[in-house]
């Protein structure tokens, strides 16, 4: 069914748009995800949106315990509804959920963080299994929570007087460094042929005008 609606839809876009999306959904994965604690400038939050579609990351977890994610779209420059936003906003415990949620889903918890035990970006193994990379507060940093129950501590190895660098700097050294290692690997990183599926029919219904009327008339025609 799902196929077949992709399909119907596609009639409505043009050969160079339909060869875009399957370009883009190639290099897509869910093998990295991020997760970042109340991170409140936006155009910090906007960046790493933009950063994250660039650099082909599609999941990213918003976690809202004291502050709420703002994003700026002339920063963004609209990569934000290519991407998958999970929000978690459960009344000061989104963080353990977050975590609860993500190492059910297989991921390793990485704290962003300077640490005793931490991990520089050149040493991390992708080949130990999927990674969520969290990233904390302009001010703060990461909470306490997700330092006590991270598997891993990541930092940026810096020679310089400034102890650390712009949240959103970080993510981008730290994204192009691991897809480009995932990338040249022999993991298996892409997305399976359900989840383009689902990707696909989702980017088709936000590139074509009056998508819900068409995709209306699809299912009228499937009854008949």
């Amino acid at each position: 069914m799902i196929k077949d609606l992709i399909a119907y839809l596609e009639n409505f876009t043009s050969e160079q748009r339909k060869t875009v999306l399957d370009t883009i959904l190639q290099h897509r994965t869910r093998y990295i995800t991020l997760a970042l604690e109340d991170v409140f400038l936006s155009q910090n939050a906007s960046a790493i949106l933009r950063t994250c579609d660039c650099f082909g990351i599609q999941d990213v977890h918003i976690i809202e315990n004291r502050n709420e994610y703002s994003i700026n779209p002339l920063i963004t420059k609209g990569s934000d509804k290519w991407l998958s936003l999970c929000r978690h906003t459960s009344n000061g415990s989104a963080t353990e959920c977050t975590i609860k949620h993500l190492k059910q889903e297989g991921y390793r918890i990485i704290a962003t963080s300077p640490h005793s035990n931490d991990t520089t970006l050149s040493e991390v193994d992708l080949t130990k299994g999927k990674i969520a990379l969290f990233f904390g507060n302009e001010h703060d940093g990461l909470t306490p929570e997700v330092i006590t129950h991270a598997d891993e501590y990541l930092k940026i190895p810096m020679f310089g007087f400034t102890e650390s660098l712009n949240i959103s700097v970080s993510a981008a050294i730290i994204l192009q460094t691991l897809t480009t290692s995932l990338r040249n690997s022999p993991i298996h990183w892409q997305l399976n042929e359900t989840e383009k599926d689902q990707l696909k029919l989702d980017w088709l219904r936000k590139s074509i005008k009056a998508s819900q009327l068409i995709e209306r008339e699809f299912r009228l025609k499937q009854t008949r």
